[in-house]
């Protein structure tokens, strides 16, 4: 089941954008692009929207998580 997030979340890295636009990419973007500090506002969200692509938690819930890892992060646009 692919989970739509609410809304698209934007992120900046090295001038770089990029548009989040459901929980399985968000799960492939932590996995695979997010910055190398990874604080516990990271696992969190990595958890959530791991949860949220199965259909456990609701998108809104990790779009909330993933915001706040990645405004921790600096890179939430």
């Amino acid at each position: 089941m692919i989970t739509i997030l609410d809304t698209n979340v934007e992120l900046k890295i090295d001038d770089r954008f990029h548009v989040i636009r459901s929980a399985r990419e968000a799960v492939a973007f932590l996995k695979k692009s997010w910055p190398e500090s990874k604080s516990p506002s990271y696992a969190t969200a990595r958890k959530a929207c791991l949860d949220a692509a199965k259909g456990v938690v609701p998108s809104a819930q990790a779009r909330i998580a993933f915001e706040a890892a990645a405004k921790e992060a600096g890179i939430l646009r």
